[in-house]
């Protein structure tokens, strides 16, 4: 196999995060504040008053700006797996394409066409109409992450197709599998309501800004009442779906599970971790005689009844995993990572001998050398065990932010709900409401970093390293890339917090309501 220079993998890693944290930081917003305006032009529709039209159409200017933003990042993010990974999708681009061909021609054109009488249709078209516009438009965005989560779980538990040597490809099967498997269920679930629940934070802040500033008091109010009852229903699903989530992560990737716990060593009855720190440098390849963990407070069995549903159910750490072993839920013996490597690198002869041979029956043997084989294929492309294990720091710590503030949005939203139009009485409160939307993002994106960073080496879970997935490229042209990128993104960003800014501080009464819907 062709050496690959490892900075080349990882500034093409390090350009896809980079694309996808900053398009991150537009969706969740957009999803949010959706149903948001769309629940407020319903209140609007059922009662008559121009008032809730009024909240509608700020929350719906503000979410314009950040949907075209959104359209932009997106854009790019997909176009980079043809330049910076053209070998993933030659390998997989057959299933893998498929939901986001459908993403572009269902939802993205769903939205596109009832945005259009959202926007402009306030005097062109009934109440009725126009509150279904704005729902589609909603449910336009919300199809469009389906499908966008669909194609990431697939990657992190590939099912639903079949490999075809002649062509060197996967091809899809059975979409059914690949387009509802419970790990997309799962994802799309928590993704979106986490996405609801940032949409409230941000809706609550602004919101109590107004408060601290004295203005538009009743509308601030009457925002806070829509956002924390939905933000609180929203935290509560995303707290139930992290469960699931949890499972459905123990028994498709128990690596990603142990990085995240922080378990080198499992065993049966293991805790869960609630609070941590890890030993600092720490090398979670080898064995030590020190501890990887510098202390932990824990709660006792959770772990297992998390990953197994029962109290002294085993939970492999890391050492287990690539050591082996131990006895798989369906009464296998864990194989070593060696071990998988070496079958790995089997499968990848064999179908190098069954392209380069002419006799059939030479062709025919090789061929089943490689089905034998092909469950392990992508492991014969690693150099050695301990690449099989994410950087665990890093998933560690994400972990524990993501949960701990998704406690802390629960706690937020019911004490609002709690204090209602007492507010004002309470302005340290209103602070931390308004410092509380950055750490929404935060939440957001750790949520990410554990996804993504605690399935590596993978590009596809078991199937394709990123070592294999890359495009060949010269080093120089991605970081180039990288660093425009960088540069244009945060143009980007900055100016829709220019724009966001100005369109808050102008406040709902900067729009023009004077006239009545048809």
């Amino acid at each position: 196999m062709e050496a690959i220079d490892a900075s080349l993998v990882d500034w093409s890693r390090a350009q896809f995060a980079l694309t996808a944290m900053y398009h991150w930081l537009f969706v969740p917003l957009t999803l949010g504040l959706g149903v948001v305006m769309s629940i407020m032009e319903t209140l609007y529709v059922r009662t008559g008053r121009e008032f809730w039209k009024q909240t509608a159409k700020f929350w719906m200017k503000l979410f314009g700006i950040n949907f075209a933003m959104g359209v932009a990042t997106g854009i790019i993010l997909e176009f980079e797996f043809g330049t910076n990974w053209s070998n993933y999708s030659w390998f997989v681009g057959d299933i893998f394409g498929a939901p986001l061909a459908i993403e572009g021609i269902l939802a993205f054109f769903m939205e596109s066409t009832f945005i259009a009488i959202m926007y402009f249709g306030w005097k062109k078209v009934g109440k009725g109409t126009h509150l279904a516009a704005t729902w589609l438009t909603v449910i336009g965005a919300t199809i469009s992450a389906w499908w966008i989560l669909v194609a990431n779980a697939w990657m992190q538990h590939p099912v639903g197709m079949e490999f075809n040597p002649d062509t060197v490809r996967n091809e899809m099967v059975d979409f059914a599998a690949v387009a509802f498997n419970s790990g997309a269920v799962v994802k799309f679930c928590h993704t979106v309501s986490s996405s609801w629940v940032l949409g409230c934070v941000f809706v609550v802040g602004i919101s109590c800004w107004y408060l601290l500033r004295g203005r538009h008091t009743e509308f601030a109010h009457s925002s806070i009442k829509v956002a924390a009852a939905f933000g609180l229903l929203a935290a509560l699903i995303t707290g139930y779906t992290g469960h699931h989530s949890g499972r459905i992560i123990a028994e498709q990737q128990p690596m990603k599970l142990a990085a995240a716990e922080g378990l080198y060593e499992g065993g049966n009855g293991q805790g869960l971790v609630m609070a941590g720190v890890l030993r600092p440098g720490a090398d979670w390849t080898q064995p030590s005689e020190e501890d990887k963990m510098l202390f932990a407070v824990e709660m006792p069995y959770a772990l297992s009844l998390l990953a197994t549903h029962e109290k002294n159910g085993y939970v492999p750490g890391v050492r287990n995993i690539l050591e082996g072993g131990y006895t798989l839920p369906d009464g296998s013996t864990a194989l070593s990572a060696e071990e998988k490597m070496k079958r790995g690198r089997i499968a990848i002869a064999a179908l190098a001998a069954y392209r380069a041979a002419e006799d059939p029956a030479l062709k025919a043997e090789a061929l089943s050398t490689l089905r034998e084989n092909f469950e392990y294929f992508g492991y014969g492309y690693l150099e050695t065990p301990g690449d099989l294990v994410p950087p665990v720091p890093l998933t560690f710590y994400s972990f524990r932010v993501m949960v701990v503030l998704g406690g802390y949005f629960i706690a937020l939203f019911a004490g609002l709900l709690l204090l209602r139009r007492r507010l004002e009485k309470w302005r340290i409160v209103l602070w931390c409401v308004v410092l509380s939307i950055p750490l929404a993002w935060v939440a957001s994106q750790a949520g990410w970093v554990v996804a993504e960073v605690g399935r590596q080496p993978w590009s596809i879970q078991g199937l394709l390293p990123n070592v294999a997935a890359i495009s060949r490229l010269e080093v120089s042209s991605v970081q180039t890339t990288f660093y425009i990128f960088l540069g244009l993104f945060t143009l980007l960003l900055l100016a829709e917090l220019r724009i966001m800014g100005k369109a808050i501080a102008g406040g709902p009464d900067a729009d023009d309501n004077s006239q009545p819907n048809a």
